[in-house]
């Protein structure tokens, strides 16, 4: 039976030099010298430092080009953590690193999949969605529909079987 899985992994190695890359640019820049500004990565976790809420943006701003220039999709950090004071004036903020796909993004596509009149099944294995057909055009179909009306996730499609 052909399938294939739909799941959200980022490239580590190179969110790693994005961050490393990044870091090396904020030592440099002029407008940060003197400042705290600094970007760090502990496993999937990237915390942004900075002296206010602006400086905080530009950081933000150097990390995002640098994932964009090594082919890492912005959509992988979660910026929903708020933005912490630590001692003085001093600001940072924690960004999760997206990986795997939570339950309610993987009912949304269940579900999407299930109302698109497509003969595919689609499945929850963990963090990831598996979804099965009688023919490979469906599933080329079905891969079509996940791209187009799930855009806030950069999903990839893997393990694809005959």
């Amino acid at each position: 039976m052909p399938s294939f899985d739909t799941v959200l992994e980022p490239n580590l190695v190179e969110v790693r030099n994005a961050v490393d890359q990044a870091g090396k640019e904020i030592g440099t820049r002029f407008d940060f010298k003197g400042s705290s500004a600094r970007v760090e990565l502990k496993d999937k976790d990237v915390t942004i430092y900075g002296d206010s809420d602006f400086q905080l943006g530009q950081v933000m701003d150097v990390l995002t080009a640098k994932l964009t220039k090594r082919s890492v999709d912005a959509r992988f950090l979660d910026r929903s953590a708020k933005i912490e004071k630590i001692g003085g004036d001093k600001v940072k903020q924690l960004i999760k690193v997206k990986a795997g796909i939570d339950s309610e993004a993987a009912k949304k596509i269940q579900q999407l999949i299930k109302g698109s009149k497509l003969k595919v099944q689609a499945g929850i294995q963990g963090d990831t969605v598996r979804v099965t057909g009688a023919k490979r055009d469906d599933l080329q179909a079905a891969m079509a529909l996940i791209r187009k009306d799930v855009a806030d996730l950069p999903l990839s499609f893997t393990n694809f079987r005959d």
